[in-house]
């Protein structure tokens, strides 16, 4: 049949008849996007200006500018194009494109590499690196180029420790040679930053043997301290001790070692532990207390043993009354010193829980023995044992109250131990600063005390100011009445 042109052109726009598709359901709009995607995937060869609202697929299907894309991109180099073609027929239909996510930006690792980012525009790769999109992508690509000397070794070791003072990272590993390392050290302690010093002596201890670093370090001292300090912190305690031994620090190693038994926890084990200290060369006072520390604890477990054993028992009153709150094991030598107050205060003084034993054995003073004594009998309210504890004799036979401590010090540990006011009164009585026994007595509502006072003191204006504090009615009321009315007192004017 002839046609004409027109015929022919007419006879095919009006065909009934599509081409064949992949998607059954593909409408005009999907085969634009199709042929989008199609151009969208030879933008590197094609120059030409199509606009961005359309989403860019390439042939695996993977939107173009993704890191996965990137990466396949990059591996398919060493594939050929027919197994390109062999992914595309994969896909069975278009849709499963158009669910893929827009990407954020046009740019691609492919991009950066050829030199470009829009079709028609071309810029270097320093360019490509510094663009603030990209990083989204290949954020490692956006440091400045400076810092790709890290990777290099080009730091010099005073750029290095510049660069640690700042907290930038930056790798020690490339200093190899000894003079390297103490080169590095020196400009770490010409900072004068802690932190820098312990990070290079870390590397040096690591990259350096006892003998060598020991060496370099004895005539370093700001560093020498500065790695003591560290291994201490950290509990190296076998590097500090042959440190020690390689600087002849005798003194130092001894308390090194003696430091050792604060991880024993068996008291056995660190009292043989502690006996094993006593002859190291310590110091004349160090030596004492190491024997004193070896003593007390050896008493502590003959107490611990016989006091376990007399409280299960339940047969001694005082365990009774006041069960032990926990172990005596371990504890400084004031805490054991009431306790022996507390538990064996009337016992001879030749057994080892006697306080009188304590006292001598450690040579404590007169003052922390009647201040821990007080302390302990007061809590049990043994008033007796706390009269008798301040009460001597002298060679004559009298008997005087005297206290080392002080007796404004025994009013206030009375009252916090909730002593009746008669025995509030009598040691108030004995402070000798009239000031200070006013304000005690005042504080403590010691009123005779108070009224004695102002009469001694004969200061009628405190006493008539004291008179509207006391009950109405009250017997201290009528005792300031008589004081106020007697002629035989000459008041202060």
């Amino acid at each position: 049949m002839n046609r004409t042109k027109g015929d022919e052109e007419e006879y095919w726009n009006s065909s009934k008849f599509k081409a064949f598709t992949f998607d059954d359901e593909d409408d005009e709009l999907s085969q634009l996007k199709e042929s989008k995607r199609a151009v969208n995937s030879l933008r590197d060869f094609v120059d030409d200006d199509d606009d961005d609202d359309l989403e860019k697929v390439s042939w695996s299907g993977e939107p173009v500018g993704s890191i996965s894309w990137s990466i396949k991109e990059t591996a398919g180099n060493s594939g050929s194009n027919q197994e390109g073609r062999e992914q595309l027929k994969s896909r069975n239909s278009f849709s499963s494109y158009a669910q893929l996510p827009k990407p954020t930006s046009t740019y691609s690792l492919s991009s950066f590499f050829r030199g470009r980012t829009r079709p028609g525009s071309f810029q270097c790769l320093s360019d490509a690196l510094s663009d603030t999109p990209a990083k989204s992508y290949a954020p490692e690509l956006g440091r400045p180029k400076g810092e790709y000397r890290d990777y290099s070794n080009d730091w010099s070791p005073s750029d290095t420790v510049r660069r640690l003072r700042k907290g930038k990272a930056c790798s020690l590993e490339r200093f190899r040679s000894l003079q390297d390392k103490l080169q590095l050290l020196e400009e770490a302690v010409s900072m004068h930053d802690g932190n820098v010093i312990t990070a290079v002596l870390i590397f040096l201890k690591r990259t350096l043997s006892k003998e060598i670093l020991f060496r370099e370090l004895e005539v370093r001292q700001v560093a020498l301290r500065h790695l003591i300090h560290f291994l201490k912190e950290i509990g190296d305690q076998k590097l500090l001790l042959d440190l020690f031994r390689f600087l002849d620090r005798t003194e130092e190693l001894a308390l090194s070692h003696y430091r050792e038994h604060l991880n024993i926890q068996d008291p056995e084990k660190r009292k043989e532990f502690l006996k094993t200290c006593i002859g190291l060369p310590f110091s004349a006072e160090d030596s004492a207390h190491i024997q004193d520390h070896y003593t007390l604890l050896e008493r502590q477990i003959i107490i611990e043993a016989n006091d376990r054993h007399l409280e299960s028992a339940g047969q001694t009153e005082i365990f009774r009354k006041h069960p032990r709150k926990a172990s005596i094991l371990n504890m400084p030598l004031v805490t054991t010193l009431f306790y022996s107050c507390f538990y064996h205060y009337t016992e001879a003084e030749g057994t080892f829980s006697s306080p009188v034993n304590l006292k001598k054995t450690f040579k404590i003073p007169d003052k922390q023995y009647v201040l821990t004594a007080l302390a302990a009998r007061a809590k049990l309210r043994a008033w007796h044992d706390v009269d008798a504890l301040f009460t001597t004799k002298n060679w004559l036979g009298y008997t005087k109250k005297r206290a080392p401590i002080g007796f404004h010090r025994v009013v206030e540990i009375l009252h916090k131990n909730s002593a009746p006011v008669q025995i509030l009164q009598e040691y108030v009585n004995l402070v000798e600063d009239a000031d200070t026994k006013l304000n005690l007595a005042t504080k403590f509502k010691c009123h005779d005390v108070v009224i004695d006072t102002c009469r001694d003191l004969k200061d009628r204006q405190q006493l008539l100011a004291y008179r509207s504090k006391v009950d109405k009615g009250s017997a201290e009321e009528e005792k300031i009445d008589a004081i106020l009315n007697s002629s035989q007192i000459r008041w202060k004017n």
